[in-house]
């Protein structure tokens, strides 16, 4: 069930109540048993994955450069499946040639 936030107009207590949605009737303070008012307060959006204006459309971003001036991404040399023990049935090892 959702909880509600109510504020009081005589004493200004601000307090929660637990209530279905569709149930109706007053909500008195506990402080002083006056009808409180439901305080509407807005509720926090977050987007995330793809199918959001504001994830697909955002500004790459730069990839950082090393050193030497070239881009960390073309620094990485690829590792070959065999992890590099040249042996003879890899093909992909430039030891094996």
């Amino acid at each position: 069930m959702p909880s509600y936030d109510y504020k009081c107009p005589k004493c200004d207590g601000v307090f929660e109540v637990t209530r279905g949605i569709r149930e109706t009737g007053a909500v008195v303070c506990p402080e002083c048993a006056v009808e409180a008012k439901r305080i509407f307060s807005p509720v926090g959006i977050v987007f995330k994955g793809t199918g959001f204006h504001n994830t697909d459309y955002r500004a790459k971003k730069a990839i950082p450069a090393s050193s030497d001036g070239a881009p960390a991404s073309e620094k990485k040399a690829e590792k070959p499946a065999c992890g590099g023990d040249s042996s003879p049935a890899c093909s992909s090892c430039p030891a094996a040639e």
